[in-house]
């Protein structure tokens, strides 16, 4: 009988000696087993308040697109680390982003799984039932001029009525996504906690100068429930041209002596050349860049096409021929409440050039546009256009007033 209590205590102790007080991140599999084993060493709150930190550093602690990349990231991150240390990680992490959380605060993020369980669960506070998204876009802050330093972004869950939803201990990924002409300048994540968001508050001083195409941006702002992701897309925002991000000038030593590079190659010594020798009136023979292959289509058929792709609902065409951030996945597009699946008939009434070369192109088309319920809409918008390995892509999309 003592031999067998013997037994059973040594196995008792083999089998917690075997449990991992820190991250393990040599594979996905011992990641998720090492942090199972801090997990269920810890009381009830803190389960959560750890699971709500591992969260806020796979999200906003590092740098990865996709799911699997992230998680992969956050192994590097956490890897030999205790529970204290992401604690603490967690909260550096929250309050660099202006993040309303902390690991000492009572849980406030539902329940965080980050190995990627999005199922609704009985109850569930990022299952929130919406019908779409709002953006609402202020001006802030003044120059001394009377100009806007920045705009407040503010996203809003809405129902059928267009009024918002109500809920609260949510922690649901939100993203703002900035761009200009199709190019995307910076990315942005909070969390939304309930629907009285602050939202985002984008610097001008943030946004590179040589990036923005006539002092205008657009922004996409992104929603993650456990249902369904909302996303919401602003056109043509002005900027305060005045106080974009422009690169500081480069320093000039002005006590450093040029050396000519024909005269001292530090790795081949053996190729120098006596500067007595050079002939200063040489010039470095010139660079001639790649010409991109010249589209053959004309960028007005490639948008007349698209409208008429629209129009008869071929809506794989009419995506084919974009290369717009903005418009998102296929799915996005053509979403029959806010995409092109929304739309019944086109009726083209003009289409004119404004600009091409080998690069870009700029269309203007003015056409009317039916929706499913029987509402025309006149518009005027213009394309931009660029090229993509000799074909002209869209690349963004802007109605005019």
């Amino acid at each position: 009988m003592k031999k067998f209590s013997f037994l059973l205590i040594f196995s008792l102790l083999l089998f917690t000696a075997c449990k991992k007080d820190y991250a393990d991140a040599t594979n996905t599999k011992t990641l998720q087993s090492s942090i199972n084993d801090m997990t269920a060493s810890l009381p009830t709150i803190k389960q959560i308040k750890f699971n709500e930190a591992l969260y806020i550093l796979k999200t906003f602690g590092v740098e990865a697109d996709g799911d699997v990349a992230e998680l992969k990231a956050l192994g590097q991150l956490i890897n030999g680390k205790k529970v204290p240390e992401i604690l603490s990680m967690a909260d550096q992490v929250a309050q660099k982003n202006g993040i309303e959380w902390a690991s000492t605060a009572p849980p406030s993020l539902g329940e965080m799984n980050i190995f990627g369980d999005d199922k609704a669960k009985e109850s569930d506070p990022n299952d929130i039932k919406a019908n779409s998204l709002s953006i609402l876009v202020n001006p802030t802050g003044d120059d001394g001029a009377g100009a806007p330093t920045a705009i407040q972004i503010v996203p809003r869950l809405v129902d059928n009525s267009g009024k918002p939803v109500a809920f609260t201990g949510a922690g649901l990924e939100t993203t703002l996504e900035v761009f200009s002409n199709g190019v995307r300048l910076s990315t942005a994540k909070n969390l939304m906690q309930d629907n009285n968001f602050k939202g985002f508050n984008l610097k001008f001083s943030s946004i590179p100068a040589a990036k923005v195409v006539d002092n205008k941006i657009d922004i996409t702002v992104s929603v993650k429930t456990t249902g369904k992701t909302f996303k919401m897309t602003k056109i043509g925002l002005d900027v305060n041209p005045s106080l974009l991000k422009v690169p500081a000038p480069q320093a000039v030593d002005s006590m450093a002596v040029e050396q000519d590079p024909a005269v001292i190659d530090p790795n081949n010594p053996g190729a120098t050349v006596p500067s007595s020798t050079a002939d200063p009136n040489a010039t470095a023979p010139a660079t001639v860049p790649a010409t991109p292959k010249q589209p053959a289509a004309d960028p007005k058929n490639v948008i007349s096409g698209f409208l008429n792709n629209v129009s008869s609902q071929n809506l794989k065409a009419a995506y084919s021929a974009a290369n717009n951030p903005n418009w998102g996945s296929y799915e996005s597009f053509s979403n029959p409440n806010s995409g092109f699946g929304s739309v019944k008939n086109v009726s083209v009434k003009n289409i004119t050039s404004n600009l091409a070369n080998a690069n870009a192109a700029s269309v203007n088309a003015t056409y009317d546009v039916t929706d499913k319920n029987g509402r025309t809409t006149s518009l005027k918008a213009t394309f931009g256009l660029k090229n993509v390995n000799g074909e002209w892509k869209i690349s963004s999309y802007k109605i005019n007033p």
